[in-house]
Parts: structure tokens; sequence; C-alpha cells
């Protein structure tokens, strides 16, 4: 069997006021997944358990995203999460401090056998 990939979800989120790099991007991913109403595990016999979820973040300062925390999101499938640089830190016009943005893909897959023919 091979990892198969079958949707691919963005999504952005952001910290206004806080500077919180993990709560933009657990907001990019909550974006990205509750846009979206997926079937793709029934439509294909699989359980949702089976989804394969591979999910990368962009922030300006990826060293300050807690993974654990963002792997609470997902009531079901197999995350993995991987941050790297990427989003915006946006200076803020009147103040000290920069509103947080971040950038969210958020990727399905199975382990499925190729198809023939």
């Amino acid at each position: 069997m091979a990892k198969k990939r079958l949707v691919v979800q963005f999504g952005m989120g952001h910290s206004i006021r806080r500077r919180d790099y993990t709560e933009a991007a657990a907001r990019a991913i909550r974006d990205a997944l509750w846009h979206n109403s997926l079937t793709v595990a029934e439509a294909f016999g699989y359980p949702k358990e089976a989804m394969l979820i591979d999910v990368e973040i962009g922030v300006q300062k990826p060293e300050e995203v807690d993974t654990a925390k963002l792997m609470d999101i997902f009531p079901y499938g197999q995350p993995s999460i991987r941050v790297v640089f990427g989003g915006l830190d946006i200076p803020k016009p009147h103040r000290e401090g920069v509103n947080v943005i971040a950038n969210a893909a958020v990727m399905v897959s199975f382990d499925m056998e190729a198809a023939h023919g």
C-alpha cells in the first residue's frame, strides 16, 4: 500500500492582541478544517481513524509554536504537524507589538493500493 493524498485544505489564523504563535496556528488549522466537511473516509470505505493528516504551519517564529497543543484540535485521524518559517508579523501602527498571522496547509491521505488498468 502507498500513501495517497486525497485532500488539501488551506487556512489562515491570527493573534491580534497576545502575539501568541500557537493560537494563531490553531486558528489557521481550524479555518482549514471547519470550512469543509470531508466525507472521503466513508467514500473510500475507510474509518476516520485511518486518515493520515499532515499539517504544515507557516509563522514568523516557528520555535514559539507548541505543536502538542495543536494535536488536540483533531478529533480523529493520525495528525503530524510541521512548523516552518512563513506567515506574517504586521507591526501595530499606534503602539508596540505585532499582529501575528499564521498560514496552514492540511493534507489528508490514506494508505491505499494503486489502481491499475
